[in-house]
């Protein structure tokens, strides 16, 4: 039998072959990612309600009701403004404010910025695929003391007391521990996910602030509205105070009449004032919303109550694929399954390949010269004998990691089911609420004209007319209120459904590994 002996020279290229060939294995369970079952169609969805309503027509002045007081249906190849949903309300204001928002809201730019330092992580594990070079350049002169024991002695025999000597290094050393197992692979997976995770918080954080706004925009056109309708009534409220008055003037009338009118006026203004309370909250939430001061932002009144236009619903299949939030949990669960990669990698040995060399010489004339040289070289392995099950209990914890993970993904899309059903039933009942308080709006306006006729003939007391005064502005109040809750469950709706976001928005993990703009990494001021 052949013995082959291996020179120092020749452990390097046999270690590094070795480890070549070792890269290619990679411990940890394979991601598959997680399957959920999503119904055939929504039970609040306008076909769904049209099939198990009966098929009488209804009439109505509300433009988006069907022929079931069911809101407008969009047809089936409209979709969700990609990015700008908002547009789909045709309001060039709230167009403004939305890209305003978009451009200096802080907390999508504090998104942004985790978002950034995700990707840079990204960066930092994979720097450990390669080897790592570095080098120490040194230079030394010294004097040893005239006073020590310790002589040279030259080549003739003479004793040289406080010699000098000069000591120039000039070396280099390559360090480089081989992913033999997948340790860095999974730990650069891990990162990837992580900052697709980040990116996906990102288009959420996005999402809910421009809803927001859109919300507090209709929620402040609401007021203006309401302030609008207790304007025609103090208006209107004030004629009959000045009716009541001339007739107390003349006798025709008593006081408590006149003092009925007075009061039912001055009720009317107190409400109206009241309302720039909830008008200035919204304005200031705005201004925050478009990162103003709200004490140099100002929004001015304009009465605005529409109808929401029809909004593309989709399949329930369609949702997994539309949602941020559901991207986010769904990358999350992604890292969690790379984490166990990396704790199992610690079963296996470490090796690490590392040599050295440069030149040292005592003077700079020699020393780039050949017998100047050193080098060092040699290969090492470590493996942890015993841990007292540290590596196990680690393992078992990132299983359970995944396993909290899987069920928080599964939670996220019953929750985003949940939020799409209720903004439907919404719409719906409200449309059919709407409908049935336009009736009411009418009857109570000429209730109060026939009694205003009534008083005027002296056949009933002015305390009738006040009553009836009473149930025209709460009915148009009701009317208003609902209106703006429409227009607010049209907007959560349109959150619900992912505001025209789709996965494949998503960056890769070769676009989050790859180098940011040199713009995105400068420090801020």
């Amino acid at each position: 039998m052949r013995m082959i002996n291996l020179s120092p020279r020749s452990l390097v290229p046999v270690a590094a072959a070795l480890a070549c060939v070792l890269c290619g294995c990679a411990v940890g369970p394979k991601y598959h990612a997680p399957t959920t079952e999503a119904p055939p169609a929504y039970k609040e969805s306008p076909a769904n309600i049209q099939k198990s309503t009966s098929p009488q027509p209804l009439s109505s002045k509300d433009p988006t009701l069907g022929g079931l007081g069911t809101w407008t249906v969009a047809q089936p190849q409209d979709a969700l403004r990609r990015g700008k949903w908002w547009e789909i309300f045709n309001d060039p204001e709230l167009n403004a404010l939305e890209e305003q928002l978009n451009a200096n809201n802080q907390n999508i730019k504090q998104s942004f910025e985790n978002f950034m330092a995700a990707r840079a992580m990204v960066r930092e594990a994979r720097s450990h695929l390669f080897p790592t070079v570095s080098t120490t350049p040194s230079y030394t002169r010294s004097r040893a003391s005239a006073n020590q024991t310790n002589t040279t002695s030259t080549a003739g025999g003479a004793i040289v007391r406080g010699t000098q000597s000069t000591f120039i290094d000039l070396p280099a050393e390559i360090s480089w521990e081989p992913d033999l197992w997948g340790k860095i692979r999974n730990t650069v997976r891990q990162a990837q996910y992580s900052a697709q995770l980040s990116a996906a918080d990102l288009e959420n954080e996005r999402l809910t602030e421009q809803a927001s706004l859109a919300s507090y925009f209709f929620q402040l056109r609401g007021q203006d509205a309401l302030q609008q309708i207790l304007n025609a009534t103090i208006e209107a409220d004030r004629k009959s105070l000045e009716f009541t008055r001339a007739q107390y003037e003349t006798g025709i009338a008593d006081q408590l009449a006149f003092v009925q009118a007075q009061n039912t006026l001055e009720s009317a203004q107190a409400q109206a004032a009241n309302l720039g309370v909830a008008r200035a909250q919204y304005e200031h939430a705005i201004a925050t919303l478009v990162g103003k001061a709200a004490s140099e932002f100002s929004i001015p009144v304009r009465p605005l109550l529409t109808t929401p236009p029809p909004i593309p619903v989709g399949l329930p299949s369609q949702l997994l694929e539309r949602r941020p939030d559901i991207a986010a949990a769904e990358r999350t669960l992604a890292a969690a399954n790379a984490q166990i990669g990396i704790a199992q990698a610690a079963y296996y040995p470490s090796l690490t390949l590392s040599a050295s060399g440069g030149f040292g010489s005592s003077s700079w004339q020699h020393l780039l010269e050949w017998p100047s040289r050193f080098w060092s070289i040699g290969p090492s392995v470590s493996e942890t004998v015993f841990d007292a099950g540290l590596r196990r209990a680690t393992v078992n914890q990132y299983v359970a990691t995944y396993n909290a993970n899987l069920a928080a993904y599964r939670q996220t899309v019953l929750i985003a089911f949940q939020q799409v059903e209720d903004a439907l039933s919404t719409l719906r009942i409200l449309t059919q609420q709407i409908e049935q308080q336009h009736k009411v709006v009418e009857s109570a306006r000429v209730a109060l004209d026939l009694e205003i006729e009534r008083y005027k003939l002296g056949l009933d007391p002015y305390l009738n007319v006040m009553i009836e005064q009473t149930a025209l502005l709460a009915a148009q109040q009701i009317l208003a209120q609902n209106e703006i809750q429409r227009m607010i469950a049209s907007v959560q709706l349109i959150e619900a459904l992912g505001g025209g976001w789709e996965r494949s928005q998503l960056p890769t993990p070769q676009q989050v590994t790859s180098k940011p703009a040199v713009a995105d990494t400068k420090l801020q001021k």
